[in-house]
């Protein structure tokens, strides 16, 4: 089994929640994060400020600018971890800086509290 950690944009949560519902993935954890990537600085923005232009100062900060996205985990068995990077992709990628991430990590077990299983019957979605 592995976590599928993923980080998107805001705007994209229902939609990315949607998608992975279609493919049978419902269980999920979300978290409202600050981040960034390594994209450049935007010289617009530079050229604003140096300009005193007040919204291309208040862009500009104190530091390099941190944007709000999400961070979703889901625990899936590996057979299915290309379906769901496939539908993370599908509902994610505009082309433009700031798409997000993608993070495949193995998990050695899985322990439901409520029953005691383990392991991908512990993960296991109900079958409707």
């Amino acid at each position: 089994m592995k976590e599928v950690m993923a980080i998107i944009r805001m705007n994209k949560m229902n939609q990315t929640k949607q998608a992975l519902a279609d493919i049978g993935v419902y269980s999920m954890t979300a978290n409202r994060v600050m981040g960034r990537g390594k994209g450049r600085v935007d010289f617009r923005i530079i050229n604003g400020a140096e300009e005193g232009r007040e919204e291309a100062i208040y862009q500009l900060g104190q530091g390099p600018k941190l944007f709000p996205k999400r961070l979703m985990i889901v625990v899936v068995p590996d057979e299915k971890v290309p379906v769901v990077v496939r539908a993370l992709i599908a509902i994610n990628q505009t082309g433009q800086a700031g798409d997000g991430k993608i993070f495949v990590m193995p998990l050695i077990d899985v322990v439901r509290v409520r029953t005691g299983q383990t392991g991908d019957t512990a993960i296991a979605e109900l079958e409707s």
